[in-house]
């Protein structure tokens, strides 16, 4: 765990992942900063399902190992620099940032998909007084907060870029019906940001509560999976000529779910897997109704830098808001209970962690 440094310059409060569902709120070290880093103090952090799913398993193979400083949705304000950061880059600016950043020198990034970047550089460290922002974080993910926009309202940037990012890989347009599946916070973001655009959605929500607040953020149709008998058949049943969504985008992460999102898909379709099923996992499909159907089926993993800034842009302008997806504040020293609640969720959203 990177939290102590030769020199100490103070210490702070934070979140340390130490193993499985063992997450513990203790004094550390506030992290030193090298000559092309940033540290910030944190105003706000927001949890997420895949904080949730990292606690539940005491890792993530990619992101974090454990004892490490957690968290990674934030926004705050500068707080030190070093001397070759940016120029604009400076003590007292409102700041954000994506949680990664890629190499740009890459097999992947050359061809222009730096979400699987050979070398990407992810962060933790939201659930803290302060974070260390690294260097390469800082040239290509650390963006200024516009003066109109709050501090929670910008920490929605680094899920909204992935949710931005799926909603550019499945294609879908204006004049469209897509199908829903997982009304969480990503799923209800997808909600509110399809309907904006002209977006028929058809929602298949867990909970009764989520399934009204899809309807509230647009959908054209909000179900309860457990109160309907056959999802798949009363998704098709709400398109023309039963045949099915123009597209379907499954944000749960579940085989079953994933097997529905092939079948509520009309012929010519494109499915969008966007809940990643735990690994593992198997799943049963249908070849020929693959083949002759031409559906299309994808995945969209994580963000780029263009859609973290597209983000911050959706936000300034309005088109989304913290007030939709979070609906409480909590202080830092509740996370490990909070983490503990939140495992038996039904149906909750995100809750601001004030430091």
């Amino acid at each position: 765990m990177s939290t102590t440094t030769s020199t100490s310059i103070g210490q702070m409060t934070a979140a340390i992942l130490r193993g499985r569902e063992d997450v513990r709120v203790e004094r550390v070290e506030i992290p030193e900063i090298g000559a092309d880093e940033a540290l910030v103090r944190v105003k706000v952090a927001l949890t997420c399902g895949t904080d949730l799913k990292v606690w539940r398993q005491g890792f993530h193979e990619r992101m974090i190992t454990p004892p490490a400083l957690f968290g990674h949705e934030w926004a705050g304000v500068i707080e030190r620099v070093g001397p070759d950061v940016p120029a604009w880059v400076r003590p007292g600016l409102r700041v954000t940032a994506g949680n990664s950043a890629p190499c740009y020198r890459c097999f992947y990034c050359l061809r222009g998909q730096q979400n699987l970047c050979e070398d990407l550089v992810f962060n933790n460290g939201a659930y803290a007084e302060y974070v260390r922002v690294p260097g390469r974080i800082v040239r290509e993910n650390l963006l200024e907060i516009p003066e109109h926009v709050g501090y929670r309202d910008a920490a929605l940037v680094e899920p909204l870029a992935c949710v931005l990012r799926g909603i550019d890989e499945t294609g879908v347009r204006a004049g469209d019906t897509a199908a829903l599946i997982g009304c969480g916070p990503l799923g209800l973001m997808f909600v509110r940001l399809l309907s904006a655009r002209g977006v028929g959605v058809l929602a298949v929500a867990k909970h009764a509560s989520q399934a009204e607040t899809a309807r509230r953020l647009g959908a054209t149709v909000a179900f309860v999976s457990g109160q309907m008998e056959d999802p798949v058949a009363e998704v098709r049943r709400k398109t023309g000529g039963r045949r099915g969504a123009d597209a379907v985008i499954e944000a749960v992460g579940t085989p079953a779910t994933w097997e529905w999102a092939v079948q509520m898909v009309r012929r010519g379709g494109t499915v969008n897997l966007f809940g990643g099923c735990p690994r593992g996992s198997k799943i049963e499909l249908d070849p020929t109704a693959l083949h002759y159907s031409e559906i299309t089926i994808k995945s969209s993993f994580h963000h780029t830098p263009q859609f973290v800034r597209e983000a911050l842009d959706t936000i300034a302008r309005g088109e989304i808001s913290a007030d939709d997806f979070v609906n409480r504040e909590s202080p830092l020293a509740d996370l490990p209970k909070l983490f503990a609640r939140m495992k038996d969720r039904k149906g909750e959203m995100k809750v601001a962690i004030i430091p």
